[in-house]
């Protein structure tokens, strides 16, 4: 066997996001200024800082005022005001203006690329001391023996397909900390095994996700308008279906284009990737979008569940920080703020535990669930808890209540509404009508496979598939036979592909993991939950820079 590195800090934080970065930036801010010894080490999966991170995304600033108040000093990369906010109906050829909803008004705001502003901030962080690992894949929890937390361990490099050693083997590094704050963001593998072998979803609503597909494009610049943010509702969805587009328009003739989708849909021949193609085809998009160039492409599940499904924070040797622990402002269709903020309470929690008292293996942070829940963050989800299950009711219904909801109960209702499980809800495909598709034209609408290439994806093809089916026959016996394999359409990156041969009387699936974009859509929507996402190696996976 062979002998595996070991290292040693007071905190790990696992992902390289806002929260993560954050979490590690106030930890080294708040330790020089009371004097305190701490080695604080970040694990990043991605290639480099970003490499993995996409969201629209209009920054909020109220948690980066407080964690780096001089961050235009710093040349933070928030240059595009939001000066124009819109709201709008769409119907097959029509956009009709609306009111603005009071939450995603962004007077104040910024239009970002989030990957590059999580670059700036690793900057910040290693200036302070911080140990960046990127391509170090967090891939096992290592617990004592008394069940708590203790390390992370990294995934092996250099693995056969069959999981045998290749000539370029290295084992992972075992990883141990006092204190380990999970940030992988929505969906993490990690955290979904700490959220089941800890309980830590009791007397919780489940988790609710959406997945959200993006372009970023570069048009005439006659067309563009800097720092105008458009949202929309309606077509191309059914009124039944939740979900809507964004439209950011930032610096040097660039625009954020992208859809969500929420993934409690019912049709199983619904497609996300070919909505966000069929959207561009709206003459509204389409007129802006002629003459420019389509320069990237990502997908990124995000957590829709709010308030009442944010889990229990931590547990013996760690705590759940960021997007991993459900902190997005569906209304505001903004998470950054609040999950930076999460990051920066727990490392004040963690401070203020070392004012009295030293770190030590396995203890549980108590103060930070407590801290958190006075903090604004808290606030600010629980009034707007019933906004996004209120669209059970279907687009109008739940923009009736929404307002309601906003302008008279403003967030005090005296109940709190329910969830369901999204892998529950999809229909058999012989109670659902198909949904069919236009061909991509390849000037304004693409393929899955161009597309995947714009997010420069890579995995090496010789090793472990990182999508494991735990029963292989439920993949015909029960996707196909009944819902027709709606993996091959709610993936974006073309993963999931049915082979039929002629000599046989079943179809095939075939797993194309090289085309991964790490959304963990498939983690979530699989029907039967037969799918598991497991971090291939460290460094693999997409390498978005301006997403």
């Amino acid at each position: 066997m062979t002998q595996r590195e070991t290292m040693n800090y007071d905190v790990i934080i696992v992902g390289g996001g806002p929260a993560g970065l954050s979490a590690a930036i106030r930890l080294k801010q708040l330790s020089l200024l009371h004097n305190l010894s701490l080695s604080v080490c970040l694990l990043e999966k991605g290639s480099e800082i970003g490499a993995h991170i996409l969201s629209g995304a209009v920054l909020e600033p109220r948690a980066l005022n407080e964690l780096i108040p001089d961050w235009a000093a710093k040349d933070a990369p928030l240059t595009t005001s939001v000066t124009h906010d819109q709201f709008a109906f769409l119907t097959h050829k029509k956009m009709v203006k609306l009111p603005t909803p009071q939450p995603m008004h962004n007077k104040g705001n910024y239009i970002i690329s989030l990957s590059h502003f999580c670059r700036w901030l690793g900057q910040q962080a290693e200036s302070l001391g911080v140990e960046i690992y990127p391509g170090f894949a967090a891939a096992d929890i290592l617990y004592n023996q008394d069940g708590q937390v203790i390390g992370v361990l990294s995934g092996d490099l250099g693995r056969h397909k069959d999981g045998t050693m290749g000539p370029n083997f290295q084992p992972g590094v075992e990883l141990y900390a006092k204190q380990i704050l999970f940030a992988e963001g929505c969906r993490g593998s990690l955290t979904q095994s700490l959220i089941k072998r800890f309980n830590l979803s009791d007397r919780k609503e489940p988790q609710t996700y959406g997945i959200g597909l993006k372009e970023l494009w570069e048009i005439d610049p006659t067309h563009h308008k800097p720092g105008h943010v458009l949202h929309t509702i309606g077509w191309p969805l059914d009124y039944g279906t939740y979900g809507g587009s964004f439209l950011y328009h930032f610096d040097k003739n660039l625009i954020s284009l992208g859809f969500v989708i929420g993934l409690d849909y019912t049709n199983p021949y619904l497609d996300p990737f070919g909505e966000l193609q069929r959207f561009k085809t709206h003459p509204a998009i389409k007129s802006l979008l002629q003459g420019g160039k389509r320069l990237s492409y990502g997908a990124r599940a995000l957590n829709e569940g709010g308030f009442q499904s944010i889990p229990h924070l931590t547990f013996p040797g760690g705590a759940l920080i960021g997007c991993g622990a459900g902190f997005l402002n569906v209304p505001k269709i903004k998470g950054t703020h609040t999950a930076m903020k999460s990051g920066m309470v727990a490392a004040e929690a963690i401070i203020d535990h070392m004012q009295y008292s030293s770190l030590h293996e396995g203890m549980e942070l108590k103060k930070y669930p407590a801290m958190l829940r006075k903090s604004w963050v808290w606030k600010e989800l629980k009034k707007v808890r019933n906004i996004r299950p209120a669209f059970h009711l279907g687009l109008w219904g739940g923009l009736i209540y929404s307002a309601l909801d906003t302008y008279l109960f403003r967030g005090y209702a005296p109940w709190t509404f329910k969830h369901h499980h999204d892998h529950e809800t999809l229909i058999p495909a012989n109670q659902a009508v198909p949904i069919q598709y236009d061909k991509p034209d390849n000037v304004i609408t693409f393929d899955r496979m161009s597309s995947v290439f714009l997010s420069n994806t890579n995995h090496e093809e010789n090793q472990p598939c990182h999508l494991v089916l735990k029963d292989p026959t439920v993949a015909i016996d029960v996707n196909w036979h009944i819902y027709k394999s709606p993996e091959q359409r709610y993936c974006p990156a073309g993963v999931y592909e049915i082979i039929k041969d002629a000599g046989s009387l079943e179809p095939q699936l075939i797993i194309n993991s090289q085309n991964c974009v790490h959304c963990k859509t498939c983690d979530i929507k699989d029907p039967k939950q037969n799918i598991t996402w497991t971090t291939p190696q460290g460094g693999d996976g997409p390498n978005y820079s301006l997403m």
